[in-house]
C-alpha cells in the first residue's frame, strides 16, 4: 500500500495502528481516501486489531465521523477489534455531542488502547 501524506501505519505486535497526521479532517476528497485507505487497511492486512490515533487531530467534520461509523459496522462484520485513543478535548466533545463516543471504544491513550485488546 503506498504512504500517505494523511495517515501513518505501525504494526505494534498483532495490532496495527493508523494515526492521522492533519489537524484538521474536512476536506471531502481527502476523507474519501482516508476512509478507503483505512479499509484497505482492514482488509489487506488482516488485522484483528485496529486503534486509531487521533493525537494530531484538533478537528473533525461530520463527513470523517461518518467514515468511521462505517468502519465501525465493518470491523464487526470482520470480528475485529477497533479502539480510538488520544482525543483532544474539542474533538471528544465532537463526539458526544453527536452521541457517537457511545458507538466507539474510546481510551485515553496508545497504552490504554493497547492493554483494552
Amino acid at each position: 500500500m503506498p504512504a500517505s501524506p494523511h495517515l501513518e501505519i505501525q504494526d505494534i505486535g498483532d495490532v496495527t495502528v493508523v494515526r492521522f497526521l492533519d489537524s484538521r479532517i474536512m476536506n471531502p476528497l481527502e476523507i474519501e481516501e482516508l476512509g478507503r485507505q483505512i479499509y484497505q487497511v482492514l482488509e489487506y492486512r488482516n488485522c484483528a486489531k485496529l486503534i486509531i490515533d487521533f493525537s494530531s487531530v484538533e478537528f473533525i467534520s461530520s463527513a470523517m465521523i461518518g467514515k468511521l461509523i462505517s468502519l465501525q459496522r465493518k470491523v464487526k462484520v470482520c470480528k475485529s477489534a477497533l479502539r480510538l485513543c488520544n482525543l483532544r478535548r474539542e474533538v471528544r466533545d465532537i463526539f458526544h455531542f453527536c452521541t457517537i463516543d457511545r458507538v466507539f471504544d474510546i481510551r485515553e491513550d496508545q497504552a490504554a488502547a493497547m492493554a483494552s485488546f
